[in-house]
């Protein structure tokens, strides 16, 4: 028996995967993680592809908000964790690259070590912000066409995914977001990911205009409406990321349990809202480590 923590379980090519799933089906979908036991539980049900979210890192591994405060080795540590810890590819959020575009292709090659399919690096002024809020200003385009060649020589697998995002729709209009995507991909960019565009008609609108595998971001409380996965298929999107979802569900059943506790001293009312400790451990394959721990005590 091998040890349960053998590198051959991630993936060789994980680039390659992803870019396998843009062709096998309508639309990937990508529920967002900030740790490993989150990601083992996105793949325990059947996704097969992830997405790992800056702000949901910066946020639960700092308590900081989402404005540049990860760095680059917090951010790559994290998701070397994650890709670990699962087989499914996983993309990353890079923000502005960490820098001008020589700190992006240092990024490109830290990521890309840490086992990921590919990264997202979008043209924000560094620091950046959330992109669903007012107030954001994004770098000349130049620049940005700069840190995505940087991006691209830096890789060394040519199929590590190249996703440039713009976040110009609040500042230059959809047709100025138009412009960008394009001259990103002319640049070397793999697929192209449209912040906060915020109608199905825009969607479909920069779909039509800009050929290339889009990547649209499904989250809540912003600019975007909700749409179904099979929504974005239809209006030509290849994925679609939740990226903060499930941290938001999290914390919001983590704070029911902690007035549970304050109001009753106990926390016998959430029990049926918990996940059970059986659960937990066929996540974390419990009963597989116990055996090889078992198995090395007979040897």
């Amino acid at each position: 028996m091998n040890f349960p923590l053998r590198g051959e379980e991630r993936l060789i090519d994980p680039g390659a995967r992803l870019r396998l799933l843009w062709e096998q089906r309508n639309i990937v979908v990508m529920p967002g993680v900030f740790n490993a036991a989150l990601a083992r539980l996105v793949q325990f049900h059947g996704y097969e592809a992830l997405y790992i979210s800056g702000a949901g890192v910066t946020n639960s591994l700092l308590g900081l908000p989402d404005h540049a405060f990860i760095s680059l080795p917090e951010m790559a540590q994290v998701c070397n964790y994650i890709t670990a810890a699962v087989n499914i590819p996983a993309i990353a959020d890079a923000d502005t690259g960490y820098g001008s575009a020589l700190q992006t292709a240092r990024a490109v090659q830290m990521l890309e070590r840490a086992g990921l399919a590919g990264v997202h690096i979008e043209d924000q002024v560094s620091p950046k912000r959330c992109g669903h809020l007012e107030g954001k200003e994004v770098i000349p385009t130049d620049e940005m066409v700069a840190k995505i060649k940087a991006a691209v020589g830096a890789r060394s697998n040519p199929n590590f995914v190249i996703i440039a995002r713009t976040d110009a729709r609040a500042i230059e209009g959809l047709e100025g977001a138009i412009e960008r995507a394009k001259r990103y991909l002319q640049a070397g960019a793999d697929a192209i990911f449209p912040e906060a565009l915020q109608s199905p008609d825009e969607f479909e609108q920069f779909a039509r205009a800009v050929p290339a595998p889009l990547l649209a971001n499904m989250t809540e409380f912003g600019k975007t409406p909700y749409l179904t996965a099979n929504e974005f298929a239809q209006l030509g999107y290849k994925m679609v990321i939740f990226p903060m979802s499930c941290f938001r569900a999290m914390m919001k059943a983590a704070e029911q349990t902690l007035l549970c506790i304050k109001q009753y001293g106990t926390q016998t009312p959430m029990l049926d809202a918990m996940q059970t400790r059986a659960e937990l451990y066929e996540l974390l394959e419990y009963d597989r480590y116990l055996r090889y721990d078992q198995q090395l005590a007979q040897e």
